[in-house]
């Protein structure tokens, strides 16, 4: 994502967000896609659950989840790298091994891990594009799918061989199954910022269509309101 000091300084010149973002192939405009009907279901018994999503910048990650039915949680951080390392700025120059992330907690008995899955493919993530989503480019913004368990790994394993033979996408699946590690929240200005900044450039270009394709594809599991984290 486009730094927040740039984009304030942007306003300031009267520019868009979509001046600042950098020209690349990936710019192209996302489209949803109908990820297929999960093979394999998650079977995880009663009690919440929590799973870690990388798809690109997490303010978007962090908005579709939030208006999934069955999701009680869902906060953006840090994963795959260390604690000294664990800042936004940090992070957006290189080098750092983490990704924007979005750790969510669910209730399986409304909405399973499976299901989650094929809603992040479907809507959230292009499985891909190799360290890229949208105008953002970087290792910090790679697809990977972070199990906290057993079952979510065999699901996960087991859809995206799915995701492969389906011919769904025309290029070759690279998001990969990263080993859990210590998951470090962001700054509090980047928590629920879909629903501080509506009107935020990057926003209404890159995440609000995600939210309104969740709706209108996944009308069963959409809820109208956002879940706010803390």
């Amino acid at each position: 994502m486009i730094r927040i000091g740039a984009l304030a300084a942007a306003a300031a010149l009267g520019l868009s967000a979509a001046f600042l973002a950098p020209s690349s192939p990936a710019q192209a405009l996302e489209e949803p896609v109908n990820a297929p009907a999960p093979e394999r279901i998650a079977r995880e018994g009663a009690g919440l659950k929590t799973a870690i999503f990388a798809g690109g910048c997490f303010w978007g990650v962090e908005g579709v989840f939030s208006h999934v039915k069955g999701v009680k949680s869902a906060k953006s951080g840090y994963h795959g790298g260390s604690a000294a390392t664990a800042k936004y700025d940090r992070i957006t120059a290189g080098g750092t091994q983490h990704a924007e992330s979005v750790r969510i907690t669910y209730d399986p008995y409304v909405i399973r891990y499976d299901e989650l899955l094929r809603i992040f493919f479907s809507v959230v993530t292009d499985p891909t594009l190799k360290n890229r989503q949208g105008p953002d480019i970087g290792a910090h913004y790679r697809s990977a799918l972070v199990p906290t368990s057993e079952e979510q790994r065999a699901v996960a394993e087991a859809y995206l061989k799915q995701m492969e033979a389906s011919n769904v996408w025309n290029r070759p699946i690279v998001t990969r199954i990263e080993r859990e590690r210590t998951f470090y929240p962001a700054e509090t200005y980047h928590q629920d910022f879909m629903a501080k900044n509506p009107d935020h450039g990057y926003i209404r270009r890159w995440d609000k269509p995600k939210v309104n394709a969740l709706k209108a594809m996944f009308p069963r599991d959409y809820s109208a309101r956002f879940l706010r984290d803390g």
